[in-house]
């Protein structure tokens, strides 16, 4: 495995397999915490050129984490299809990139290919790619699932509604989901964050929101945000959840401090398949975001872009509904500014989709990071343009509880109406119905939240 080059009139020369990942990441201000950046834009491109000529086969033979050492790690390497890795192992880092970019390569393709590659193949091309390549090759991507509606179809961007509370007032729940349903929004899901994580509180805000969804007969599904142990308590004592929700780190040691394990997301899994509400046969919903594994003192010296496709490795394993990354949620410590929100966006798409996951990105940042709306709603064009499944919606585009900036219920309207997409397809019917939507488009009584306050 060559790990040295010349450029610039410069050798350099790479320790090992995680070194010459980590400083080919676009520029990323967890990697500097991490003491594992590139120093300047100079070894940052000959970091790129040395992974680009690297195998598939040279990066599943040097593990980062081995898999004896690490429970993430063995789900990933178990569910490699042999055959097809044999077909491709050879292929440089830079050929695949090629391949993913072929105008003949269409997404029967992409969803074959993903089936012989490791999380860390994929996030190796991914450091190697624009900005527009990553558009591109996601935008080849369909994935499509069910649970009580089918969201992905091409053409189709849906919306989670998140309609959450400070005190978790069921009033309050109500008010805002009414004005996301007004909106067009709530196809993929109606997901509450919970302030109080209990499985009373938990299961108070499904029984509110499935009363909901059948008093307005709404083609959608329902999910509290709370940790999995609680959400399994709660449905254990018969409250109505239609996804199991959990979120997700890259590196067992991460999970750990998640409280999770994959034994516990085995007996999660089967909980919901038996007593959930869900038609499915996607029945999960799991959230991610570059820089978890940091923050918790579980990165093993790996990249934030690496940790977060090995995210992705563990999630499809459980076929989830959907998947979403909170790209900017964390803070300026791991993505600082506005362009590696953007970039983080697009990378975190893009893997998901190669993974073969229907992928979702809340398109949001902190107050103390350097960005504004403006980033965010050119974040939202340029995930839309790349074909992502859903985007998170919360009233006015300002979390009241999780004290973060997002896009709001409007946002995502006027996404649909200025590029051409729409809702679910059982969702929109059910707008036609209401009155909110026809030909495709809103009518005057969108925005309107008083309608469903009868």
């Amino acid at each position: 495995m060559k790990l040295k080059t010349n450029l610039f009139g410069r050798t350099f020369q790479f320790h090992d397999l995680k070194a010459v990942m980590a400083k080919a990441n676009e520029e990323k201000s967890g990697d500097q915490l991490a003491g594992i950046a590139a120093e300047d834009a100079k070894e940052r491109m000959a970091a790129k050129l040395v992974l680009s000529e690297l195998t598939l086969g040279d990066i599943r033979d040097h593990p980062l984490i081995a898999p004896e050492e690490d429970e993430v790690s063995r789900v990933i390497e178990e569910a490699v299809n042999e055959r097809i890795f044999a077909e491709i192992r050879n292929w440089s880092v830079g050929e695949l990139r090629e391949y993913l970019l072929r105008q003949d390569t269409g997404q029967e393709q992409l969803r074959r290919l993903s089936r012989g590659m490791t999380s860390e193949m994929i996030a190796a091309v991914t450091k190697v790619m624009s900005n527009l390549d990553l558009i591109q090759a996601a935008s080849k991507a369909e994935i499509i699932t069910s649970c009580n509606s089918t969201m992905g179809q091409r053409g189709v961007l849906a919306g989670r509604a998140q309609p959450n509370h400070p005190a978790d007032s069921i009033q309050g729940v109500k008010a805002s989901l009414f004005e996301a349903l007004s909106y067009g929004i709530g196809d993929a899901v109606i997901g509450v964050n919970p302030v109080i994580d209990t499985a009373d509180s938990v299961k108070n805000l499904l029984e509110a929101t499935k009363e909901a969804m059948i008093k307005w007969q709404i083609p959608t599904q329902n999910c509290v945000l709370a940790h999995v142990k609680t959400q399994m308590r709660a449905i254990r004592g018969g409250a109505p959840a239609d996804l199991m929700f959990q979120s997700l780190a890259g590196t067992e040691k991460g999970n750990s401090a998640f409280g999770i394990s994959v034994g516990l997301l085995d007996e999660a899994h089967e909980l919901i398949h038996k007593e959930g509400t869900g038609a499915g046969p996607n029945l999960w919903y799991f959230e991610t975001g570059q820089g978890s594994e940091l923050s918790g003192e579980a990165h093993h010296g790996i990249d934030q872009v690496t940790l977060e496709a090995r995210c992705y490795g563990l999630a499809r394993k459980y076929q989830p509904f959907m998947l979403n990354t909170v790209v900017g949620f964390i803070g300026p410590e791991y993505l600082y500014d506005s362009r590696q929100v953007i970039r983080a966006g697009l990378e975190d798409h893009f893997m998901g989709k190669l993974h073969g996951l229907p992928m979702g990105v809340d398109v949001c940042y902190t107050n103390h990071m350097r960005a504004d709306q403006n980033d965010m709603d050119n974040l939202a064009v340029l995930l839309t343009a790349a074909g992502v499944n859903f985007i998170i919606g919360v009233a006015m585009a300002d979390d009241c509880m999780l004290n973060y900036q997002s896009t709001s219920y409007h946002d995502i309207a006027t996404l649909r109406e200025t590029l051409g997409r729409r809702p679910a397809p059982e969702f929109e019917r059910w707008l036609v119905r209401m009155g909110l939507m026809e030909n495709g488009r809103l009518t005057p009584l969108a925005g309107d939240p008083s309608l469903f306050m009868i």
